[in-house]
């Protein structure tokens, strides 16, 4: 399906040639309706610096706000390891050699994968309470703030940071998701982790009550960089984030149900995060097997299935994948947009109608583009409004322009 949203007509013929300048930039706004159907559905400017599909946020005029998730914790807590190893694809064991950060780092997902955010990397060392910080400014457009602490370390002093930086974010902003990685619990024993998750969940909302904000939510996770736990955790924090995400879990629901199928993810396929599952338990093998098949589909697809020249992409509207395993059942991945995939758990007797999942499938690929192309149709429809409201000459908050 390759549909681009239609452009409002000009006002007048003054207005054409405004409107055709313009046009590029529209298209760039068709989401994901416009995913997944090869290099000839997207108008985007190769030298505008945004991906094909990805909201253009940087547009001063444009009604949608990019969320801003920000990493905080005590030095040596591992914040910028986790950044380099789901975002960046860096190897657990190079973050041996990482350095320690002496700067807020910010830096953009949104054009490199479906998941569409800022993260902000604040150094351990630093007092973002201090008067010269404008603590209020960073909380008050922040959608998550994870705080990681170091689980193999003395966690009081970060629980005192932890609770100074609740108190101070949710008097600024009280729609923050409050996020704690409970982080490096690769060196503790099971039973040590199940005992240290429980002091710090008890410690922090115990202090939280002393000061009278029970109604604080913290949401805790146990993580590590050298297992899959910090993908599913970061997973959790980014569906909280995603508008759509009842919508798509009930789509979920509906194509398992009528398919056969035991479970079915909705992976952005860059970072291996899931934006969506349906509403059975996710079981960590479960979600394991789920990763490393997107990495064995990119990985044979990056080696056979480029053109000789080496054009084209090794992920695309006829990317597709069965795997059998030993326990009679079957993994199938099939394509959803550029940046999503299905990952589904069936079992071989299931499977053997494989042309009525493949149907099903048809039917909720195109419910996921309209669920899409409403928030695009309403997102272009205020681009539209605020570019006429500045063409009568008024600011995009109302005010009059006043010529200087």
């Amino acid at each position: 399906m390759s549909q681009v949203l239609g452009k409002p007509q000009p006002q007048d013929e003054d207005d054409a040639e405004e409107e055709e300048e313009e046009e590029e930039e529209e298209d760039e706004l068709v989401g994901l309706a416009d995913y997944g159907d090869g290099p000839d559905s997207s108008d985007a400017d190769p030298d505008s610096g945004t991906e094909e599909g990805v909201l253009d946020f940087s547009d001063p005029f444009s009604t949608e706000v990019k969320p801003r998730i920000l990493l905080m914790g005590l030095r040596r807590s591992g914040k910028s390891s986790i950044q380099k190893v789901v975002f960046h694809k860096m190897s657990p064991n190079e973050t041996l050699f990482l350095e320690s950060t002496n700067k807020i780092c910010r830096e953009d997902v949104s054009n490199s994968s479906f998941v569409n955010f800022q993260i902000w990397d604040f150094p351990g060392q630093i007092d973002f309470f201090d008067p010269t910080f404008d603590y209020e400014m960073i909380f008050r457009g922040t959608g998550a703030l994870i705080f990681v602490i170091d689980s193999q370390d003395d966690y009081m002093e970060a629980l005192a940071r932890l609770h100074l930086t609740v108190t101070r974010a949710y008097k600024v902003n009280t729609d923050i998701n409050f996020e704690v990685f409970i982080h490096k619990v690769d060196g503790l024993s099971d039973d040590h982790k199940i005992e240290t998750q429980r002091d710090i969940h008890q410690r922090a909302n115990d202090d939280l009550a002393d000061a009278g904000l029970e109604k604080i939510h913290l949401s805790f996770y146990l993580t590590s960089i050298y297992d899959h736990s910090i993908f599913e955790a970061f997973s959790k924090v980014v569906q909280k984030l995603i508008p759509q995400l009842p919508t798509l879990e009930n789509l979920l629901n509906i194509f398992i149900s009528n398919s056969g199928i035991e479970k079915a993810f909705l992976f952005d396929v860059v970072s291996k995060i899931y934006i969506a599952t349906d509403s059975t338990p996710v079981d960590m093998q479960t979600y394991e097997l789920c990763c490393d098949m997107i990495d064995v589909v990119i990985d044979i697809s990056c080696i056979y299935g480029l053109k000789e020249d080496g054009a084209g992409t090794p992920y695309d509207k006829e990317s597709t994948a069965i795997i059998k395993l030993n326990n009679t059942t079957v993994l199938y991945l099939k394509e959803v947009t550029k940046f999503l995939a299905l990952v589904c758990f069936v079992r071989e007797e299931s499977f053997e109608r494989k042309g009525l999942i493949d149907y099903n499938f048809h039917c909720f690929r195109k419910a996921i583009h309209e669920v899409f192309e409403v928030r695009m149709k309403v997102v272009k429809s205020r681009k539209v409004q605020n570019r006429l409201q500045k063409k009568k000459g008024a600011t995009p908050n109302g005010t009059p322009r006043v010529l200087l």
